[in-house]
């Protein structure tokens, strides 16, 4: 069995477009040849890839199966141009990431500017997404590496802890809960919380917290990112709980009180998730060592 190359990046597009005439703008050819070639591919792999309709077209189970594959194996091709440029083995490279809102707001711009600014030749396309959503890019092949907080499920990823995050509770100044010692989520649940966007693994993790000791938080409003959190809760809509290096660097704009939370589980386990350590390039490599030196 022989696979042109060009017909997977052909596919690829057509996937991500869910358009066979749009995918076949982007691999810049008329749509009666890129049909002729999905066609053929059909017919090479006996089974059918798309459904299609007057929409669009939707990938059949082998198309998916066949998208997942097809975007591994161009970007194993990317990895080894990549690895014989002139820059050397980790000086150059496109590198795609998916991050959690904290890395993408906390830690990664720092990082990121003193890594590239040795590194002419790496590019990055850095994208925020929800927990779930950075698993499904690293199994499908995506994104080349992603970073979450949290417990990790999904089987066939390469864990690599390299820091923790502590969690803390955020309120207005002179809240009523300044006042006390020590506070547990228990003591919150009387206020009204502010909070992650659904789909968010803080936003799940705090609530499932609560359901364990039997009881209810009660989300007043639901943001996409921690800087709106603490605008909502300094501004008295509600109390929040987020990571503590969002809070600091947020409580020198605005009047917030940062309280510790009394609980085992306010401490958690930073990671990158990977598929396969040994398959990616320099440049990839480089990045990963430098997110682990920073524990």
């Amino acid at each position: 069995m022989h696979f042109d190359l060009t017909d997977l990046r052909l596919f690829i597009h057509i996937a991500e477009a869910a358009s066979l005439s749009q995918g076949a703008r982007r691999a810049f050819m008329s749509p009666a040849a890129a049909s002729v070639r999905i066609k053929a591919l059909e017919a090479q792999l006996n089974n059918h890839l798309l459904y299609r309709d007057s929409k669009g077209v939707e990938l059949t189970d082998a198309g998916s199966k066949l998208l997942q594959h097809a975007r591994l194996i161009m970007r194993q091709v990317g990895y080894l141009k990549t690895e014989f440029t002139e820059f050397g083995a980790d000086s150059s490279g496109h590198i795609r990431i998916f991050a959690n809102t904290t890395a993408v707001t906390e830690f990664l711009p720092e990082l990121l500017s003193g890594f590239l600014a040795q590194r002419p030749g790496v590019t990055v396309d850095l994208r925020e997404r929800l927990s779930r959503d950075i698993i499904r890019g690293v199994l499908d092949g995506s994104t080349d590496i992603g970073i979450i907080a949290g417990p990790v499920t999904a089987k066939n990823l390469q864990v690599l802890q390299f820091s923790t995050d502590r969690l803390v509770l955020i309120v207005p100044e002179g809240h009523e809960l300044t006042r006390r010692k020590h506070i547990r989520l228990r003591d919150t649940v009387a206020f009204h919380h502010v909070g992650m966007q659904e789909g968010s693994t803080l936003q799940a993790f705090v609530r499932d917290k609560a359901e364990l000791m039997g009881e209810t938080l009660v989300w007043r409003i639901q943001l996409s990112s921690f800087e709106a959190v603490c605008r909502m809760v300094e501004a008295g809509i509600g109390i929040g709980v987020i990571p503590e290096s969002a809070a600091l660097r947020n409580s020198k704009t605005m009047k917030l009180a940062i309280l510790e939370l009394d609980e085992p589980w306010v401490v958690r386990d930073r990671s990158i998730l990977i598929r396969d350590f040994d398959a990616l390039p320099g440049c990839v490599k480089a990045l990963i060592s430098l997110l682990r030196e920073q524990q």
